[in-house]
Parts: structure tokens; sequence; C-alpha cells
């Protein structure tokens, strides 16, 4: 009986989770309510509030559900000994790009949290949460910087911080003019060409693949 009670919590969580992300994308997270995603869900108000703090805290768990493209890029660099960090850093995210293509659930989340929020006063730890997720998606690629110009024996023309903090708002620049406009483009074959031709001013030489 306990186990079912519990099997029955855990189900209603994942279906206000689940109303949330439809709700905040159709119609933004400012202008969503508590109760508006209860009666999407099928749940009472009071149902949210025995999962969720607030709107925030609900918000801040529908992003736990998915790892973002360029937070998956960036901690699965490995930085071994024999590994090109660079060579690691294209491979996620071009992985990360096909990601965001492939998955509907990772494009409506990053949608949510690029187009759909405000940063309001209540909303703060929802800033915050980005800003680190920003910040600690910088410092990975910068460690990488760092280690594929001792790799490579170059000296990198502007600093790694600079540098690393460039290609996070290059791919996430990219990711988000995809979302506005899917057929525009094609994401991955783009976001290849583009990594690269910034990779060469910097001055790591790598290969431009004819397709892509």
């Amino acid at each position: 009986m306990v186990r079912r009670t519990k099997e029955e919590a855990l189900e209603t969580r994942h279906r206000l989770l689940d109303a949330a992300e439809v709700l905040f994308q159709a119609q933004g997270v400012s202008q969503t309510s508590l109760q508006q995603i209860a009666q999407q869900a099928g749940a009472t108000r009071g149902a949210i509030y025995w999962h969720f703090k607030d709107k925030a805290d609900l918000f801040n768990a529908m992003m736990d559900r998915v790892k973002l493209p360029l937070e998956a890029a960036a901690q699965q660099v490995t930085g071994g000994p024999e590994a090109d960090p660079i060579e690691d850093v294209e491979r996620m995210m071009a992985e990360a790009l096909k990601l965001m293509t492939s998955d509907p659930q990772v494009r409506r989340v990053f949608d949510i949290a690029t187009h759909k929020v405000e940063y309001t006063h209540d909303m703060q730890s929802v800033h915050q949460r980005h800003l680190d997720a920003r910040n600690a998606c910088v410092i990975d690629f910068e460690k990488a910087m760092l280690a594929g110009a001792r790799r490579a024996r170059i000296r990198l023309p502007i600093p790694a911080a600079a540098a690393a903090l460039g290609l996070h708002a290059l791919i996430s620049g990219l990711i988000q003019d995809w979302l506005l406009d899917p057929e525009a483009f094609d994401l991955v074959s783009t976001g290849r060409r583009t990594f690269r031709v910034y990779l060469s001013g910097l001055g790591f030489v790598r290969p431009l693949a004819s397709g892509g």
C-alpha cells in the first residue's frame, strides 16, 4: 500500500512537470499560474504545493529532468592525457546539437529556458541556476582551450577565458536562432562548420569536411 502511494505521488509529480512544460512553452512562464498547471495535469492545486514550494521550485525541477546541450557537451570533455581536448569539445558539441534536433523534450525545455522565462524577483533562483550553468560550462571550455593550446603548442590570440565565453555564445546563439525557425538551416552541419572556423581563428587547425 505504501509503495503504491509513493508510485502515485511520483506519477502525479511527473504529470505536473509535463503540464508545466506544455504551458510554459505555449504561454510563457510568467503568464502560467500554478492553478493552470494543476488543471492541465488533472491534479489539485494542493498537489502542486505538496511537491513544489513555488513556481521557481517547479521550474527548477522541470530543468532537472533533462541535460541541456551545452551542459552535456562541457561535462563530457574527457581531458585525459592522450585525449585531444579540442576534438572532444567538437565531438560533444556535435552530439549536443544532434540531441537538440532529435529530442523534443530537450528542445522544449531549452526553448522555455531561453525564450519563455522572465527573471523577475520571485524567479531569482531560476536566474541564478541559469548563470551557474553558464559559468560552469565556460570554465570547462576554458580548461579545454588551455589544454588544447598546450597540446598543439600554440599561443591563443586572446585569453582562454574570452575564447571559452565566445564559444559558449556561438553555440548557444546558434541554438536559439535555430529554435526561432528550425527550417531555416541545418543546426548540426552549420554548427560544425562555424565551430571549426572559430577554432581556426584561435590557431587550432581543423579540417573543414565538405559534408559538414
